[in-house]
């Protein structure tokens, strides 16, 4: 691949045409929005100019309601070689397209699994995609070279591939992606109106659940339209769930203790039924999640504090495996917690205490 176009310069649109120029790529930058694309050729993106003939790959990376047509347009005007686009959903654009009498053997339906609560080019990084799965979505019409320049753009953003049926993609995605964004929601919701106090209290379990829901409203919107039904099918099993779990806790209120023992195993199966859901979800680099020891340190709110701890954890020779930080609230410190190899956790704590951090049990 030497040329390409990408066709809407937000997020995911900007973090490929980064990925493909820093790698050589030639990238021709298109969006209804000429300071969006600006943005973009000013981050280093691609250039605002227009191609003097077809490129080899045309990216199309706007909402899942105007996917088709803009593929339509592109292909109806011979834009490039090979045509894919990035929407989230990938059954209803290839329909449309269907529909529309458009031949199909020049595109394939993908999907990069990475994002951000941010949106638009300026919070597009070139390393967006590292180590993510980047769905392909194939149909027999499919051009082998078409196949390949998908495989190429993935191995380019150094993502990987995933190959899938387009409304397995639908479904798969409701679960672990669409319905989790309104599950967040829903519970941030319930703090908008919550006392001052309680508010206070937040922890990192409300921050881990509420993280998502800092997102754009209005393109979750145009998300959830192009697959409301197989969000439905698992929001309707969690209200099911939900359900039972309210009467599960109305049950350890009772004076009655066999009602009082009932729910107690209602909580139970419900917490061992998401201990065992939990599990299979892939840890690091994709493998099975890993079971990792956490080394908490009290910092300050002073700058180079988490580049010192980095630094001293590389002379320990332990590699720290995931970060998580929880703020003191009205205070200017914070407890971070270092998840690491069982093994690396008391070399770790040994070390940092030594260095004079104050290592919290």
């Amino acid at each position: 691949m030497r040329t390409a176009v990408v066709i809407g310069t937000g997020l995911v649109g900007t973090s490929a045409a980064l990925a493909l120029s820093g790698r050589g790529v030639q990238v021709h930058l298109v969006d209804r929005d000429p300071s969006s694309a600006g943005t973009a050729a000013a981050l280093g993106a691609g250039t605002e100019e227009a191609p003097e003939g077809p490129v080899d790959l045309a990216v199309v990376a706007v909402p899942p309601a105007h996917t088709a047509s803009v593929l339509a347009g592109a292909m109806r005007d011979g834009v490039a070689r090979g045509y894919l686009d990035v929407a989230s959903v990938k059954g209803g654009p290839r329909r449309e397209l269907e529909a529309l009498g458009i031949d199909l053997t020049a595109y394939i339906g993908t999907h990069p699994m990475a994002g951000k609560e941010r949106s638009g080019p300026l919070a597009a990084t070139a390393d967006l995609f590292e180590g993510r799965p980047w769905v392909l979505t194939p149909t027999p019409h499919t051009d082998t070279e078409v196949l390949n320049l998908a495989l190429e753009l993935v191995a380019l953003c150094r993502a990987v591939p995933v190959v899938m049926d387009a409304d397995a993609h639908d479904r798969a995605v409701a679960l672990v992606s669409h319905t989790p964004q309104l599950v967040s929601s829903m519970v941030a919701a319930r703090l908008e109106e919550a006392d001052e106090t309680a508010v206070r209290l937040c922890g990192q379990g409300i921050r881990d659940v509420t993280r998502i829901a800092a997102s754009d409203p209005r393109m979750w919107v145009e998300i959830l339209s192009a697959n409301p039904g197989p969000v439905a099918d698992v929001l309707a099993r969690i209200a099911a769930d939900l359900d039972e779990t309210v009467r599960a806790l109305r049950g350890l209120e009772s004076a009655d203790a066999d009602e009082r023992r009932t729910g107690a195993d209602g909580i139970e199966d419900v917490l061992r039924r998401g201990n065992a859901g939990r599990v299979r979800v892939p840890g690091k680099h994709g493998a099975a999640p890993a079971a990792y020891e956490v080394v908490a340190v009290l910092i300050s709110d002073r700058p180079g504090e988490l580049a010192g701890i980095f630094a001293d954890a590389g002379r320990a020779g332990v590699n720290i495996e995931d970060v998580r930080i929880e703020h003191a609230t009205g205070q200017q410190a914070g407890l971070v917690q270092l998840m690491v190899e069982p093994s690396g956790a008391p070399v770790l704590s040994a070390a940092l205490s030594e260095r004079g951090w104050p290592v919290r049990p």
